[in-house]
């Protein structure tokens, strides 16, 4: 069963994946928004830069992040300055580690579903007398529905996942940064197979599920195919 211990991660872990997938889409929209819609010659080199975490080592981006976090970092030194302490081992820290890693996750399924938008529509929105901002919510958001469904199930189930930034930036503090797989980690390193086995197993349910949602409620979108 259970300890109280793994329940606490269980509830860390999905506090952490909840906040961040909120952040990402929140500055992941606009920004695959002008990917999929602005011709710029730096789009390729935003585009690689997203899409970075997806082929880097995990414990290579944990390591920068604990640098540029750490008290004589850029984020390290701008947090002490607005007098919000220390960033690495913090639940703070934790979730700007999870935005980075799991950017990729949302921005291309939604850059996919920006692309598909044929460009007559929204010229048509504009000779109503549509303005860009109530084209955006009345006839971008609804045709994109299927994008942000995908990148909000794929950002969440991937920081739900994560294992190597989380460890080099949160460490492995009890109630604090200590997340599931972190636990389930630990309670190997103990021999304590069953613990293990109860959380992996939740961890491999909630995959499963997510993985039925994406392949048959929502009809196997395509922008989960540029991912793999």
């Amino acid at each position: 069963m259970l300890s109280p211990a793994d329940l606490e991660t269980l509830w860390l872990t999905f506090k952490v994946a909840s906040l961040s997938t909120f952040i990402l889409l929140l500055i992941g929209t606009p920004l695959a928004w002008w990917l999929a819609r602005t011709p710029s010659p730096a789009k390729g080199f935003l585009n690689a830069l997203v899409s970075l975490p997806l082929v880097l080592p995990p414990t290579v981006l944990g390591f920068y992040l604990l640098i540029l976090m750490g008290p004589q970092g850029a984020l390290g030194k701008l947090s002490h300055f607005l007098g919000l302490g220390t960033l690495s081992f913090t639940f703070t820290g934790l979730v700007i580690a999870s935005v980075l890693y799991s950017m990729p996750f949302v921005v291309q399924p939604l850059q996919t579903a920006f692309n598909n938008i044929a460009q007559q529509t929204l010229e048509a929105a504009a000779t109503l007398r549509a303005n860009p901002l109530n084209t955006f919510f009345s006839v971008v958001l609804p045709l994109s529905r299927p994008g942000f469904l995908t990148a909000s199930i794929l950002g969440f189930t991937h920081t739900v996942g994560e294992f190597g930034v989380v460890l080099m930036i949160g460490g492995n503090i009890p109630d604090k940064t200590r997340v599931v797989s972190v636990q389930i980690y630990n309670h190997v390193e103990a021999l304590e197979y069953g613990q293990a086995h109860w959380l992996a197993a939740c961890l491999l349910g909630f995959s499963f599920t997510v993985l039925v949602i994406l392949y048959t409620v929502l009809k196997t979108p395509p922008q989960i195919q540029q991912l793999k």
